[in-house]
């Protein structure tokens, strides 16, 4: 059996390559974080998403 992480619902923002998806994580207002897993694709159509909304810094 796999060794288990353990489970803390608070960190940084960040997003993982594991095999062919790319995991990411994102801490919620509250506690908790939001983990969702995207392909590439969906990893660029998500990139073009955000940076039509997101100014320029």
């Amino acid at each position: 059996m796999a060794a288990m992480k353990p489970r803390t619902g608070d960190g940084p923002m960040e997003a993982v390559k594991e095999g062919r998806l790319i995991i990411v994580r994102v801490p919620l207002e509250g506690g908790g974080r939001l983990v969702v897993s995207v392909n590439d694709a969906e990893a660029k159509e998500l990139y073009n998403v955000l940076s039509g909304v997101v100014n320029p810094a």
